[in-house]
């Protein structure tokens, strides 16, 4: 349990058989007027930073009607890392979101922590604010209705989010002057046109110590009705999601920039709307990727790549990036496989996965390395192009979040990469402990977790 109980609740736990596992809340009403109403225990389970985000967010919920929550940490014994999962998990889990005409008023305003060396853990709590912000952010992002989340209004959004730092936006003529095919094409069958948005963070005084210069992608598809190649009602409905990539790659540079880590990051954000019309690209059309690479397009609701490969092959040729990482909710293929608490990661090198799978570990956004297996390659050859954007159907491998990873690391161009596939995590149909319904904000944790420990050791860079 959480600290020792008042005696009063000794009873109440015995009666309860309260065995302390991790988020386990028992409470009891106080008598009286006074300011107290309840007190609560809560149970730590092995008071492991994922035992503790569960506690965190179970309490948070367990306090959604009060005014204010404080919680006794003095006697969980809990370090730096520790306190910080906590912080993050209630502050995450006490997040809403709502278009109602009148919504319900927020009542939990307030959460203090009592600690016993308040000087020592402030750094912690500190950064754990500042991510959970950042992914809160995320969140409204994705959860925005699509109706006003147009990928001119991402645009604005990513601009006033990411104050104080350099933001540029390509409109869709300059993605055409400039040969950014995938995102054009994508675009060319809405109304609501196409934007790159490009944002970048420069730490004070530049990198030091060898820092690699990171640019994170992210898939920022608006809406998704699987273009001319079109979806089913029932495979629309959360396509308001679609961009959740996108949103984590700015809420990651927001975080990165407010924790000031010596560390050079870009943010790049393709978005569009992949919608069915009489300029709607379609299936056997053959498109020009940024950087020259030609795709046979024979499904257009495989749209997500198309996009990313642009945004990758600039990220490659332009920006001369030391490690590429993107992240999209790409594949129908990735829950399938995993479920929907656990990201697909495909890497090209074995170090970088090692650093990403433990910053997975440390921020509980889990991620599991899946294979490049090399024998699948061969179902994107093309008689007339140099990809196809979807495996060969006839000659039926499966593997599709496999292929659609090979596919990207075409674009490359051999640096340093990798790919998670948040199709599972970057949305939840139900709140689950730090998680909330909707857009869950899948990436700001895991990938800000990755970027202070490049940060935390001179001698560590990205693979």
């Amino acid at each position: 349990m959480l600290g020792s109980p008042p005696v009063e609740l000794d009873g109440l736990l015995a009666r309860e058989k309260a065995k302390g596992d991790a988020g386990e809340v028992i409470g009891s009403p106080q008598p009286g007027d006074g300011p107290l109403e309840r007190v609560l225990a809560v149970g730590i389970g092995d008071g492991t930073p994922a035992a503790l985000r569960k506690a965190g967010a179970g309490v948070a919920r367990r306090s959604k009607s009060a005014a204010s929550l404080a919680v006794d940490l003095r006697q969980a014994g809990l370090d730096a890392a520790g306190v910080r999962a906590f912080t993050e998990a209630a502050l995450l889990a006490s997040y809403g979101f709502t278009r109602k005409e009148k919504p319900e008023p927020r009542a939990l305003q307030t959460i203090t922590l009592v600690v016993s060396d308040a000087k020592r853990l402030q750094p912690a709590v500190d950064r754990a604010i500042a991510v959970a912000r950042a992914t809160a952010a995320a969140r409204d992002l994705v959860n925005t209705p699509s109706l006003d989340k147009t990928p001119d209004w991402l645009a604005d959004a990513a601009t006033t989010l990411l104050k104080g730092l350099t933001v540029k936006v390509r409109d869709e003529k300059a993605l055409a002057k400039e040969g950014f095919g995938g995102i054009v094409a994508v675009g060319q069958g809405s109304t609501r046109p196409p934007r790159l948005i490009e944002a970048s963070y420069e730490p004070p005084g530049g990198s030091k110590g060898g820092k690699p210069h990171v640019v994170l992608v992210g898939k920022g598809i608006t809406f998704d009705t699987g273009g001319l190649s079109l979806k089913p009602n029932e495979g629309m409905l959360a396509m308001k999601t679609d961009m959740g990539g996108g949103a984590a790659v700015l809420g990651t540079l927001r975080a990165v920039a407010d924790m000031k880590l010596p560390i050079k990051v870009t943010a790049l954000v393709a978005a569009a709307e992949n919608m069915p019309s009489g300029s709607a690209q379609r299936p056997g059309d053959v498109i020009r990727q940024y950087g020259g690479t030609t795709v046979e397009v024979l499904n257009t609701d495989a749209e997500g790549r198309l996009v990313l490969a642009d945004a990758i092959a600039y990220a490659d040729r332009d920006l001369k990036a030391d490690v590429i990482i993107d992240i999209a909710t790409l594949t129908g293929a990735m829950p399938v496989a995993l479920g929907k608490k656990t990201a697909g990661m495909f890497c090209s090198d074995d170090a970088l996965a090692a650093q990403l799978s433990a910053a997975a570990d440390a921020s509980g956004e889990r991620a599991w390395r899946l294979p490049l297996v090399e024998d699948y390659r061969v179902a994107m050859d093309s008689p007339i192009a140099d990809l196809r954007n979807i495996g060969d159907p006839r000659k039926k491998l499966g593997g599709g979040s496999i292929t659609a990873a090979l596919f990207l690391r075409e674009f490359a161009g051999g640096r340093s990469w990798a790919h998670l596939d948040i199709a599972g995590t970057g949305r939840s149909d139900a709140d689950d402990d730090e998680v909330t319904k909707g857009g869950t904000g899948y990436g700001v944790r895991l990938l800000t977790a990755w970027l202070e420990a490049l940060c935390a050791s001179p001698k560590r860079k990205a693979a």
